[in-house]
């Protein structure tokens, strides 16, 4: 039998967690759970902002901060070229030290794939070091994006980020 000064493992959560329903039966979790609203911010031009707000909703932010209307949780977009990959640790590092416009959250960083097919070692090395301080969502080369069409399935290498940000299709 446990003590009463024992307590359980402890468990941290991220991001703001919403209140329980007052109202209604229980159901599944997941059909309680509302996504998060995201602003989607280049780190560079044609990075990719625009068509992950189209596919996955939430404010295309271009490659400025968000006016004080929009969602002030960020998702740092880049390519996975060298100098896309350059540019987010630089911008990681303003959330760190505090530069960034108060009051936003950066929750992870999005790679989208500047070209089908594996990255070459250098890349990978430089991915790799991004991950070991920030999220990371990969995005892979979608070739029906490239001509517009928006409307298919979500990659399925995208599932967590579609969970990231309510995206069901």
């Amino acid at each position: 039998m446990r003590e009463a000064t024992e307590r359980g493992p402890e468990i941290w959560l991220r991001g703001p967690v919403a209140a329980p329903e007052a109202e209604g039966p229980p159901g599944p979790a997941h059909a309680r759970a509302t996504a998060r609203s995201f602003s989607w911010i280049g780190l560079h031009g044609g990075a990719g902002v625009s068509t992950l707000a189209a596919v996955y909703g939430g404010h295309d932010g271009g490659r400025a901060w968000p006016a004080p209307t929009a969602p002030r949780s960020v998702l740092l977009v880049a390519r996975t070229h060298a100098a896309g990959l350059d540019a987010v640790l630089p911008a990681v590092d303003l959330f760190r030290r505090g530069e960034a416009p108060h009051g936003l959250d950066l929750d992870a960083v999005v790679l989208v794939a500047d070209a089908p097919g594996r990255l070459p070692r250098p890349l990978v090395q430089r991915v790799r070091r991004i991950e070991s301080v920030i999220d990371v969502y990969r995005v892979p080369w979608v070739p029906d994006w490239r001509l517009g069409d928006l409307g298919g399935r979500l990659p399925r290498e995208t599932e967590p980020l579609a969970r990231l940000t309510g995206a069901v299709r």
